[in-house]
């Protein structure tokens, strides 16, 4: 009779804690994927700053087309984005956006031709941006190379500044979800603390005890693991929907290899907080359960 009752509170107990376990993982995985997403959106932000290469006034349009395609051919310069503009364009420019003042006085036109082109994050460094800039000027037909050094340091300093807060609160988020799930595994297992005291009694070796609680523990955390990732994604998509500038950020091998690590996570901390629950339970005496 007792162990039947044991049993029939074991279920409801087994389906809380996968549940559980799925919203803590749930929780940590939306705070990753925000992380993650953040980061490919200060990647896109990066990935805006132009550099402009200012042309030397007699340089000729072979030269240019030369310069231009050894940029676009460049590791430091984003595919597609270098673009040519010569001093009547800009002009014409300047034309629109300040009037016809502009040049009314018929003074020679006192701008450049340029090229400008978005540089890879990766280079975005004040070190590359220099060593860049040095590589251009050396090059026949240009005259110098501007960017916003000001903005570029400030950028720089924030993404670092932020990067070392995330990873500081996503270690704590980390050990705050270890201890919840491990106290989650913890009380399923209580109504089987009787059960597991007594099949040690009769003989049974921990290894043969503790084993078929590690197998469900650990098929209960990829369960969680599938039920949180199943729910970000739901979530993600929701998201996705309503901000379409999303889109163009999205990393779904990235997003994919979180979802296999909180598969992971789940089946990890869940077997070892049930290994760890067993064996507190066959180290102590039957006295102490009650």
């Amino acid at each position: 009779m007792a162990s039947g009752n044991n049993s029939g509170r074991t279920r409801p107990n087994y389906l809380y804690s996968i549940i559980s376990v799925a919203l803590v993982l749930f929780a940590l995985g939306f705070f990753a994927m925000s992380i993650f997403n953040a980061r490919q959106l200060v990647r896109s932000l990066k990935e805006r700053v132009n550099l402009i290469v200012e042309l030397q006034p007699d340089v000729q349009k072979a030269e240019i087309e030369s310069i231009r395609q050894r940029m676009e051919k460049s590791a430091f310069a984003i595919a597609g984005s270098v673009e040519f503009t010569s001093k009547e364009q800009a002009a014409e420019i300047m034309r629109e956006d300040f009037g016809d003042d502009f040049l009314k006085l018929d003074l020679p036109n006192p701008l450049y031709d340029v090229i400008t082109f978005n540089v890879r994050a990766a280079y975005l460094e004040s070190d590359s941006l220099k060593a860049i800039r040095e590589h251009l000027i050396g090059q026949a037909g240009v005259v110098d190379v501007y960017y916003q050094e000001g903005l570029v340091n400030e950028i720089a300093e924030n993404i670092r500044s932020v990067s070392l807060i995330a990873i500081v609160v996503l270690v704590f988020f980390i050990f705050i979800s270890v201890a919840l799930i491990h106290n989650t595994v913890r009380l399923a297992l209580y109504a089987n603390r009787f059960l597991i005291k007594n099949m040690e009694l009769v003989g049974a070796s921990w290894e043969f005890i503790s084993h078929p609680y590690i197998r469900r523990g650990a098929w209960h955390g990829l369960l969680s693991g599938l039920l949180a990732s199943g729910g970000l994604l739901l979530l993600f998509l929701w998201i996705q929907n309503d901000i379409p500038g999303l889109r163009s950020l999205v990393d779904w091998a990235g997003i994919g290899m979180l979802f296999v690590l909180l598969m992971a996570l789940g089946m990890a901390i869940n077997t070892l907080s049930t290994y760890y629950v067993v064996r507190k339970y066959l180290k102590m005496r039957l006295d102490d359960l009650y």
